[in-house]
Parts: structure tokens; C-alpha cells; sequence
């Protein structure tokens, strides 16, 4: 996948996140956990966008690790409001997939970035 596909990515999974926040907050009158997952959602593709304007390699590794910290507190959110019944199973499914797609995508290219600096 070619980095500006990742971007894209993240920033429509960035809007799903917001959608999530408002439907929340609005809705289900959930402002805890639906501030934890805005915040770690909405992170995930800043911080991807910080780490394609760094200033060396390590600096990129070290900004795309902490987007891959938000991936995953991304999902760890996801899971509570499903097993508590925030969302459904469909919108559950869909956000998850999609957020486990950007963690493998980001662990990958730090994976490959982290090898070609050691050559």
C-alpha cells in the first residue's frame, strides 16, 4: 500500500471516529469512553502525518510507533463499547477490521523502515 493510501486511510477512519464520538455523546449520552476513543482515533493518522514529515529515520519510526499505540488503544475502546453494548456488532466489526488493517499496515512499515535502517 502506498503512503498516501495509508493517509487516506487514516484520515476516513479519523471521520468514522468522530461520527462514533457524536452518536455517542449524543445518543447513548456517553462522554467518558467516547472521549478516550475520539482522542486515540483521531491520533492514529496526526501522528502518521507528523511521522511523513520527519527529520530522520528514527524520528520516523519513533512517530509512527506512537500511531501504532494509538491503533491499538483504538481497539482495546472498540472492544469495551461492544462488550458493553455501546455499538453493535456490525459497527463493531467494521471499525475493528478497518483498525487492525491500519495497525498491521503501520507495524509493517516500521518493521521494513527499522530493517533498511540497519543497512
Amino acid at each position: 500500500m502506498r503512503d498516501n493510501n495509508i493517509k487516506k486511510l487514516t484520515f476516513q477512519f479519523a471521520v468514522k471516529i468522530i461520527t462514533l464520538y457524536k452518536k455517542l455523546a449524543n445518543e447513548k449520552k456517553e462522554y467518558v469512553i467516547s472521549k478516550q476513543i475520539l482522542r486515540s482515533g483521531t491520533s492514529i493518522g496526526a501522528n502518521y502525518r507528523e511521522a511523513d514529515n520527519a527529520v530522520s529515520k528514527a524520528d520516523f519510526v519513533h512517530k509512527l510507533s506512537i500511531s501504532q499505540k494509538e491503533a491499538d488503544e483504538t481497539l482495546y475502546w472498540l472492544e469495551l463499547l461492544h462488550e458493553t453494548k455501546y455499538i453493535d456488532q456490525k459497527y463493531y466489526d467494521e471499525l475493528h477490521n478497518e483498525a487492525e488493517i491500519i495497525l498491521k499496515i503501520i507495524k509493517t512499515i516500521i518493521i521494513n523502515t527499522k530493517k533498511n535502517m540497519k543497512r
